[in-house]
């Protein structure tokens, strides 16, 4: 007696695994960062709360604050004792619901707010009323960095662009130039834009991204040689310039400690492009392991469609929403 495998429908189980994967993805990154705004009001005494006044963002109630020694608080205030607000804030419970939370101190003595960001490997920042941010360039650094990687790989419209990108070219030398042209673009304009010499508003930058995946999914799917795969690295560098933008949007979101801007900026990109990395050296391996299955050209198709499709999807509802403004 011989038996017979079933055979699979492959098509049907890689978009099943496609629509799973995407839900665990929502739920994960649901409520990532979370914010805490501190203001003082008078000698030794700050009101504080969780989130920003005024913007609907992930709130923090269930991570636990350590204060300053001398200092204590209630669910508005924060009283401190003749030393002022000066010491180490420790926040116990990230890593689990928040990927990293903010801290923004406004103190009589600072021109602007002072922006703290906590990860799970960095719970602990120094605080000083002065207005003096006490922390390294090393810390800056290694916090703004872990907050790059987090934007990239919860950011799935870029990391879509990057994917249709490699669909179009393949693991050739051509990947290598396109990936650097996008990679140069978007560190110019993201600079740029968080220095403040670059300003445009949100909507229009979300929707021309959208579109930007679009674009390439549609090359994707012939093969004449239109401008787009004679010069993909030029296309990339041409799109790369508005991602940039929304990179920028997301820097802007967290902000930018004053005493070490171009320290957290470095930061954040060189995170961006470690995240991207991480996602084409995944799909490297992946690619490794099927490349020889008679079903790899289904496989990137229907990947193309769905990436397309949501694509699209994005783009008319962001347009919408520009139409509405």
């Amino acid at each position: 007696m011989t038996f017979k495998l079933p055979m699979f429908n492959f098509k049907k189980l890689w978009l099943i695994a496609l629509v799973l994967g995407w839900s665990s993805y929502l739920s994960a990154h649901e409520m990532s960062i979370a914010e805490m705004t501190i203001r003082q009001t008078q000698a030794h005494e700050y009101i504080w709360a969780w989130g920003v006044p005024g913007r609907d963002r992930p709130i923090g109630q269930d991570l636990k604050v350590t204060w300053p020694d001398g200092c204590t608080a209630d669910q508005a205030i924060i009283r401190c004792g003749p030393r002022g607000f000066k010491g180490q804030i420790t926040l116990t419970g990230l890593g689990d619901t928040y990927s990293a939370a903010l801290i923004s101190l406004a103190t009589q003595n600072s021109v602007q707010p002072q922006v703290f960001t906590l990860t799970s490997s960095q719970p602990k920042v120094s605080v000083d009323d002065s207005g003096v941010d006490e922390r390294s360039s090393l810390e800056v650094a290694h916090s703004y960095t872990l907050l790059g990687i987090e934007h990239i790989l919860s950011g799935i419209d870029h990391l879509f662009f990057v994917i249709s990108l490699l669909f179009l070219v393949g693991y050739s030398k051509n990947l290598l130039w396109t990936v650097s042209a996008f990679t140069l673009a978007h560190s110019l304009t993201l600079a740029a834009s968080a220095l403040g010499f670059l300003v445009l508003r949100s909507p229009p930058v979300e929707a021309t991204i959208a579109l930007s995946i679009v674009l390439v999914c549609a090359e994707n799917l012939h093969s004449r040689q239109t401008f787009t795969r004679r010069w993909p690295a030029l296309v990339a560098f041409i799109f790369g310039l508005i991602h940039g933008l929304g990179f920028a949007g997301a820097l802007k979101d967290i902000g930018l400690p004053h005493d070490h801007i171009f320290v957290a900026l470095l930061g954040f990109n060189v995170g961006v492009e470690l995240g991207q990395l991480l996602v084409l050296t995944f799909l490297f391996l992946v690619y490794l392991a099927i490349r020889r299955q008679k079903h790899v050209d289904s496989f990137r198709k229907l990947s193309i469609y769905i990436i397309g499709s949501m694509a699209a999807f994005w783009s008319l509802t962001r347009i919408a929403s520009l139409l509405t403004l």
